[in-house]
């Protein structure tokens, strides 16, 4: 479970991709290796298989990854470059105090200085714990609470400044169910073998870190117990993820007094006090329950159990940054247990991750002047324009929505924000401090510089210009609210974007991933969300109908999906992600039917320009996964496995049929009546 001593970033849309730019034919071959291809199987029986199968076979996960694909693949290289930025910021000890050079040098030395953290030991958290048990009431629980949540541990709830999704031009204060330490609040209550065993690890595991901190064993098993019960009574008490992809429902918008008549039983005004929020005037709640419950167990939970259960957070939040006992139990239960990995990343790449999160804009300005020249921008706009216009043309001929939607459609894709490569403006880092001093000290300070940074902007306009990923970020999304796409710099660059490829394989591959993310603006949640970014529904009630009954379609086909054993794919979980890959492959392949390749119908390497494009979308999503990862991502990632983001999309798209010839009947063509089309 990623560690929450982190950086605070919006959430937003996940998915992918690319570097985008007008395409010249030079060595055309270039951007499709036909090495990949496992011509032993059929393409009409399993396309996947086919397009990638021998790479499958010849690319085994290593032993840091739970996953090894595409994205893996082009993430080592950048890590590679960020290395080299870390390192030369490090041995430079004369850096200017307050420059980007000197804090991403001196927090690296910090986490790489082993010697010093070990010699440490448990003495960084020491002081947490001695405040946890000095408590003596809960009015002063609720104040280390809020210390805490400004250091950023976490525990309870979660409380940010997030944009007000039916006033998007402002920000306001909002709070999430928290408070479990398992990647899923279902695997507390679900009494099937697999979720079982995730428990009985979990206790194991909790007892282990206990006894790290010098607690013995008997003891160590009680505390582990009475975390394990409290976890549970609040996972009870939340909504799953599938509940929480419900952009209504998880708007409740009340004033402070409402607050505390929902959960009397905490003192939110000494909270807001400790934090230094003042006039808060209203505040989105997401799950009014969750906060009704908790209020109820602050009154009935004794404070010893509830200091308990604190300790645990504070030890389970801090582990990656301590000595390496606590980051090998840490990795034990959630790497390689969770996971499936069989050896933690290295050293240097673990300070790298936590560098990213603690100012990644400032690593990302070093890191766009390596590998992103200024007039990348510009080409990639180019084709994301390209793309948006075949949007457009989807929209005006899809045959089951009336006008007056499509028009409020139109209007919504004309409003789009691009964002390519990098910020226009830098976000900036005064005030944090970081030093030479200890590697804990500066997760501490750069934990609670980002608390202040994010709460300061309740009741404050929205920032437009801000961005919810960093440069060097392989990936890349779209905000409803913001109602904008993003692709930082470190996605748009091989093997996404080959700019000595053919258009078929660019267009399959960074075309396609452009397409979902635009398609994510008219998704099951997307759609919610008007021209301005704000939570308001514009459909008509009978297409809202007709939109319903399509996504129904695609649910029901998802389900039947068996990803490995008895375990299926979700397909009210995923629909979104799977909307935006029908859509973002439907929309490609419009606007490669007007490129000179596809017109004149060239083979290259026995290959039609149909061909190749739909080869391309195979490669992207090549990934070998192991099986407890698998089962992981499962309950819990909102995408499809990179099978069945190939093979379930290609099912329903008739320029796929005819590409490879596949006739009604065959594995990868869905009945008649099966068939989706939604955009």
């Amino acid at each position: 479970m990623p560690n929450k001593f982190k950086l605070f970033i919006p959430l937003a849309s996940f998915i992918v991709l690319l570097f985008l730019g007008f395409i010249i034919y030079q060595n055309p071959s270039s951007g499709l290796d036909t090495n990949n291809l496992d011509t032993s199987v059929k393409p009409q029986v399993n396309f996947y298989e086919y397009a990638v199968g021998n790479w499958l076979k010849n690319n085994p996960i290593p032993p840091e990854y739970s996953r090894w694909g595409t994205f893996e693949m082009l993430a080592e290289k950048n890590y590679e470059v960020l290395k080299k930025i870390l390192e030369s910021a490090a041995s430079n000890k004369n850096a200017a105090q307050g420059t980007p050079e000197q804090m991403i040098g001196d927090f690296y030395a910090t986490g790489m200085d082993t010697n010093s953290i070990e010699k440490m030991g448990i003495e960084p958290i020491s002081p947490y714990l001695l405040e946890i048990n000095a408590l003596n009431d809960k009015m002063g629980m609720v104040k280390l609470i809020a210390k805490l949540h400004q250091l950023g541990t976490g525990g309870f709830f979660n409380f940010f400044a997030g944009i007000d999704s039916k006033n998007s031009s402002m920000n306001i204060a909002q709070i999430r169910q928290g408070g479990v330490n398992l990647p899923d609040v279902e695997y507390y209550t679900k009494d099937d073998d697999h979720s079982k065993e995730i428990r009985e690890k979990y206790l194991t595991h909790i007892e282990n870190m206990f006894k790290l901190i010098g607690i013995n064993e008997a003891r160590a098993k009680e505390y582990a117990n009475i975390v394990m019960k409290l976890e549970t009574r609040l996972a009870k008490a939340s909504n799953t993820r599938l509940q929480n992809r419900d952009p209504e429902k998880t708007y409740n918008k009340m004033d402070v007094r409402d607050l505390k008549y929902l959960a009397d039983g905490f003192d939110w005004d000494l909270y807001f006090d400790v934090l230094g929020v003042k006039n808060i005037g209203n505040v989105i709640v997401g799950q009014p329950k969750y906060l009704e419950e908790l209020s109820k167990m602050i009154k009935e939970v004794p404070l010893n159990e509830w200091k308990i259960y604190l300790k645990w957070n504070v030890i389970h939040d801090a582990a990656p940054y301590l000595s390496k006992p606590f980051e090998d139990e840490n990795f034990e239960f959630y790497g390689k247990f969770l996971n499936g990995q069989k050896e933690q990343q290295p050293r240097w790449k673990r300070v790298l991750f936590a560098a990213n999160r603690a100012m990644g804009m400032l690593l990302g300005k070093l890191y766009v002047s390596e590998v992103f020249p200024p007039e990348a921008k510009a080409r990639a706009k180019a084709i994301v324009d390209n793309l948006l216009k075949a949007m457009g043309e989807r929209i005006k001929n899809v045959d089951w929505m009336s006008q007056t939607t499509k028009d409020a459609a139109l209007k919504k894709l004309s409003t789009f924000g691009v964002k390519i490569g990098y910020p226009d403006r830098w976000k900036d880092y005064s005030g944090l401090i970081i030093k030479r001093d200890s590697y804990f000290n500066n997760i501490m300070r750069s934990n609670e510089w980002a608390s202040q940074d994010n709460l300061k902007k309740i009741n404050q306009p929205v920032d437009r210009t801000e961005w919810g990923m960093t440069p060097q970020t392989v990936n890349a999304y779209y905000s409803p609210q913001r109602n904008e796409i993003v692709f930082p710099a470190a996605i748009l660059q091989p093997p996404f974007f080959d700019p000595n490829a053919d258009d078929a394989v660019n267009y399959g591959a960074m075309g396609a991933v452009i397409g979902h993310e635009i398609t994510h603006g008219f998704d099951d949640q997307g759609r919610q969300f008007d021209a301005d970014g704000n939570l308001r529904d514009w459909w008509t009630k009978e297409d809202n109908d007709k939109f319903k009954a399509r996504a129904q379609k695609l649910i029901d086909e998802y389900n039947s999906f068996a990803a490995i054993d008895t375990f299926h794919i979700n397909g009210a979980l995923t629909l979104g992600e799977n909307i935006a890959d029908l859509g973002g492959l439907t929309v490609s392949f419009t606007a490669f039917k007007n490129t000179e390749q596809y017109k004149k119908g060239e083979k290259i390497d026995g290959f039609t320009p149909a061909q190749r494009f739909f080869l391309s979308w195979a490669q992207v999503w090549r990934n070998n996964i192991r099986d407890n990862a698998l089962k992981l991502r499962l309950k819990t990632d909102v995408h499809s496995p990179g099978y069945f983001r190939v093979n379930g999309p290609l099912m329903n798209i008739p320029e796929f049929f005819e590409a490879f010839d596949v006739k009604p009947g065959d594995p990868m063509r869905n009945p008649d009546d099966k068939i989706v089309k939604i955009w």
